[in-house]
């Protein structure tokens, strides 16, 4: 049987994880995908990345799949792909759950509160 803490363990194995510091160096290529999982209501709290994908992670798996009416033509199988969440737990599901999908280059970026602390842009929602 899979628990919450089997289902972290193997998203945290499966998704690489750089530091704000880092991500924010990444943020600077213009073909990078940046994916804030959260909901509206956390985004609308606390901004998200500049340019960010606002993809719930509810609403992943039919953003992510091109056979979706409902996709998002930014994501591509091989798309450079980074998300944010939180604390870094939503965004590891989710690039698991991508990973599965068929998508090759997804990397957790932890959360929207390092990032802002690193001084990464900011939007408001």
């Amino acid at each position: 049987m899979q628990t919450s803490k089997s289902y972290m363990e193997a998203a945290n194995a499966a998704v690489p994880r750089i530091s704000a510091a880092e991500a924010i160096v990444r943020h600077a290529n213009a073909t990078a995908v940046f994916v804030d999982v959260r909901d509206s209501a956390a985004i609308a709290a606390t901004g998200t990345i500049k340019g960010a994908q606002r993809i719930p992670r509810g609403m992943l798996e039919f953003m992510a799949d091109p056979a979706s009416t409902a996709h998002n033509k930014a994501l591509t199988n091989d798309a450079e792909v980074y998300l944010v969440c939180a604390a870094g737990g939503q965004a590891a599901l989710a690039g698991k759950t991508m990973f599965d999908m068929g998508y090759t280059n997804v990397t957790n970026i932890g959360g929207i509160g390092d990032w802002a602390k690193a001084g990464g842009p900011i939007e408001e929602a």
